[in-house]
Order: structure tokens, then sequence, then C-alpha cells
């Protein structure tokens, strides 16, 4: 029987594969398997995964002929998985010595769907630690109760997958899988599908991922139009939060953080391509026409001045043609 599963995705990162190779043989254990996932890399990343593969028990190499991104490497690694358990980690970044095998005491111990745990963030030489950002630690909760305030951070706005183990029951609920082809923002509609539907998670203060920011190759430091896809992902939340039976009582949390993120990339226009920068105006005035529009109004009448004057102009921009279709 396998215990955990350990999904990884891998694309381009040969100068960090690595240290995360190193941190994953760490954690090794007869019952633990890890599936690494090249994600098409084309700088050698692959033949550094099949080396390290051979001294790394438990070690899968799974490979796509074509790039997917990350939502479909990470599924790639799911289909393939036979833990009782899953959890993730970015070719990128690394886990401490035997943390997985105290992630996996801490759910047994509990027994929930999901453990959401903290993270270290890393750039260049700084570090700083990342809370859940909820403050009962150590208990067993109901998923979509923590889903609010609306003007607050919740859980449901600290999306990062491999900041948590997952029991292999929400893999056969769909709930685990990620939406194919998402190049960025592809845990959002996923934590949200998380906190609505699975039954039970507790959050805890474990520390043992360490999150590297700033890497070059990065979708967050890239700006062209995989960085669009965010636009995507919150459509997908938006109208999944309006099937919900409490629809009324979340969509405001789930429109307030679509306009926060369509502001926060207006506000860095400059570091995208001219050709992306003007596609992301008119795509996200025609987001904002697609929100429903009574809580829309609500929303921007709640934000602060400047983002709301932001998006209220942007709101007013002429319809894209094929839009409305």
């Amino acid at each position: 029987m396998v215990k955990l599963s350990v999904i990884v995705p891998f694309y381009n990162v040969r100068q960090y594969a690595p240290d995360t190779l190193r941190s994953l043989r760490a954690n090794t254990r007869e019952d633990f398997e890890f599936l690494l996932v090249d994600d098409c890399s084309r700088d050698g990343t692959r033949d550094v995964l099949e080396r390290a593969a051979r001294d790394l028990p438990g070690a899968v190499v799974l490979g796509h002929e074509r790039n997917g991104g990350l939502a479909t490497a990470r599924n790639t690694g799911i289909d393939a998985s036979r833990g009782t358990y899953l959890t993730f980690l970015d070719g990128d970044d690394w886990v401490a010595p035997g943390y997985y095998a105290q992630l996996v005491s801490y759910i047994e111990a509990l027994g929930c769907d999901f453990v959401r745990t903290d993270h270290v963030r890393v750039t260049g030489r700084a570090r700083s630690v990342r809370r859940v950002p909820h403050g009962r630690r150590g208990e067993v909760l109901r998923p979509r109760d923590v889903i609010l305030p609306a003007d607050r951070s919740t859980p449901v706005d600290y999306p990062y997958a491999w900041a948590g183990i997952y029991h292999r029951r929400l893999v056969d609920r769909g709930l685990v899988r990620f939406t194919d082809g998402l190049r960025t923002a592809e845990d959002r509609p996923w934590i949200w599908r998380l906190h609505r539907e699975a039954e039970s998670f507790a959050i805890s203060g474990l520390l043992g991922v360490f999150y590297r920011r700033g890497v070059a190759s990065s979708l967050t430091q890239i700006g062209d139009v995989r960085q669009l896809d965010f636009i995507r992902a919150f459509d997908q939340v938006v109208a999944e939060t309006a099937a919900d039976p409490e629809a009324e009582k979340l969509l405001p949390k789930a429109v307030r953080t679509y306009c926060a993120i369509i502001s926060h990339h207006l506000g860095r226009l400059d570091k995208f391509e001219p050709p992306v920068a003007r596609a992301l105006k008119s795509m996200s005035a025609d987001a904002l026409r697609r929100m429903p529009q009574h809580v829309l109004g609500a929303t921007l009448d709640g934000m602060d001045l400047q983002r709301a004057t932001r998006l209220r102009r942007l709101r007013r921009r002429p319809l894209t043609p094929g839009a409305a279709a």
C-alpha cells in the first residue's frame, strides 16, 4: 500500500531541480511515492530527473510530449497516483527533511479530508513565514464555514496546492483535479471547489515547504499572454459559486476577490508586453460585465476609492466584439 503520493511538476527548472530532488531524498519512506512530471522541458530538466530517479526510492518519472502547463501536469500526477493521501510540490521549491512523514501523521490523527499548512517564502537570501489566514489551528473545521467574510483574507485566498495534504476520497470525488490548460491562477477554482464541497479540513502550523519566489521562468515574472488565464480561472470561480445553494451568501467574496485581482494587474500594466496589456484591459472590462451586476455594484461601493474608480472606468469601456456571445 502506498501511503503518500507526492506530485512534482517540472518545467525548465534545471537550475533548481537538484535542490528539489535532494529534499525529496530526505523524505523517503517505503510507502511514499514521488511522481516527477516533466512538462516537456527544453533545458535538460528531464535528464536531471531520469538520473535522480535511480537514487530516489519510490520515484516515477512521467513526461509530456507537449507543454500543457502546471494544471495539466498536476493532473497527470493525480491520474498516476496510488497513495491514500496526496500532496504537491513545485519543481523549483523544496521541503524540510522528514516533513512529509509529519504531514501524514497530522492528517491521520485528525481524520479530515484535507489539511492546509503554513509555508516559508524564499526570495533570494530573505525568508519569511506565510500563514494560512485563519486563526484556529489543530481542530477539524467545515471548509465552507471559513470562506467568508468577503472583505478579509480567508483560506480561499491562500490557494497554494503544495501547502497541504489531501485524502484519496477527494480524488475519487473529483475535487482535487485542476482545470486542464490553465497557465496561471490554476489553484483558484481548485481551492474554492475544495472549500465549497469537501466536508472537513484543518490548519496546521507545521513549517516544511520552502516556496522560491522571483524565479525568472515563473509565470509570475513573465508578462506574456499566459498571465491572462487568471480571467478564465476566476470566471470559473464565479460561475461555480453562482450555482451553489448558498450563492447569494458566497458570491460577494468571489466577486470582490476577482475585482481585486483585476485591479492588481491593471496597476502593473508596464510589466506586460504592449499587446497583452491592451488585451488585459479589454478582457477585464468584459469580465466585469459578466459578473452578477447587483453583486458587482455593491462590491465597488465597498472598495477603496482608487480601486473602485479604476474598475468603474474600466467597466465603461466599449464592449469587445464577440464578448456578448
